[in-house]
């Protein structure tokens, strides 16, 4: 019947009660959010798709690491000029960073020629500001170059490939060598006198920088070079694979000519111009051996040594 109220937990009145609170859980969706942050960062956006599908690409075309290899790390060159030269010089590069409304002049127009003739070189534009953070305040002059790590290898490679080629090892060591040009350029030599690459210690000593890249002449792609912890170590290490250490000092008890030891698989270690070879490594060494030096010098530049006495590795090897 209508209206009967016996019914359980029928209304019985249109009145509404009392609405239950939110106890403050609706406070934060009242705060703001901050700034709206760039397309490019905004998930789902076209500008953002853009920009993960040019990270992706630029990391599909860095090279394999080497075995074992530990990585270097990643190095801005700045400037015109520099950015200019690394290009020409083969330099590797992923972005090419260049300033919103750059003066349009020659130098300009010929690094993006170069970049653009690469073919896998990211081109992105930024601002002033962006450009000043990621030089640290550099005088960046509008033209900012990113290099990628460089993929040092294991010092086993070294011999691994000599040997599969069916040579005889012939590695340089590098002890105290602290200039990245004259790196670059015994790595040019050791390409140039059929080496089979080069090793560096980690700590007080040049790595494969923008500016070894370009004194090797571009044969850095294809020399290995390999960075170790220990330089001692690592020549112990060549030694038990039954490489003759040979290391160059002004006070070695044969000379270069007449040691029959670079005949065979050999490791060449060159210390620095001014303090020359370590104490540890020097004890390391099979033999210590001076280049001849009729007019009188006193010392000769690391690289110079180092292709003087590579020289004369090729020369054996090849009677």
């Amino acid at each position: 019947m209508a209206g009967n109220s016996q019914r359980r937990n029928r209304r019985t009145s249109n009145k509404k009660g009392a609405t239950v609170g939110s106890g403050g859980q609706r406070r934060k969706g009242l705060e703001g959010k901050g700034p709206t942050p760039p397309a490019s960062a905004r998930k789902g956006h076209k500008k953002n798709r853009i920009a993960n599908a040019q990270a992706k690409h630029a990391a599909a075309r860095r090279p394999a690491p080497r075995r074992g290899g530990p990585k270097g790390t990643s190095e801005m060159v700045v400037g015109r000029n520099p950015v200019f030269e690394a290009l020409r010089d083969g330099v590797p590069a992923v972005t090419l960073y260049v300033q919103q409304f750059i003066d349009n002049d020659e130098r300009v127009r010929d690094v993006l020629k170069l970049a653009g003739d690469r073919g896998n070189i990211n081109l992105m534009e930024a601002p002033r500001q962006e450009l000043d953070r990621l030089t640290n305040g550099l005088n960046h002059q509008g033209l900012v170059l990113q290099v990628p790590p460089y993929e040092y290898a294991h010092p086993e490679d070294l011999t691994a490939a000599a040997y599969d080629a069916h040579e005889d090892p012939l590695i340089v060591a590098l002890d105290g060598v602290t200039d990245p040009r004259n790196l670059g350029a015994i790595v040019r030599s050791v390409s140039a006198f059929g080496g089979h690459g080069v090793v560096v210690p980690e700590r007080r000593a040049a790595g494969m920088t923008a500016g070894a890249w370009k004194s090797s002449a571009g044969t850095a792609a294809r020399t290995p070079v390999s960075r170790v912890t220990n330089l001692t170590r690592a020549l112990e290490g060549f030694q038990k694979e039954g490489l003759t250490v040979v290391g160059l000092a002004a006070d070695g008890e044969h000379t270069v000519e007449d040691l029959e030891a670079l005949d065979g698989p050999v490791v060449i270690v060159i210390g620095s111009e001014g303090k020359g070879l370590g104490r540890l490594v020097g004890e390391t060494c099979d033999y210590r051996v001076r280049i001849s030096m009729p007019g009188g010098a006193e010392s000769l530049n690391a690289g110079v040594a180092a292709g003087i006495v590579l020289y004369e590795v090729a020369r054996r090897r090849s009677h």
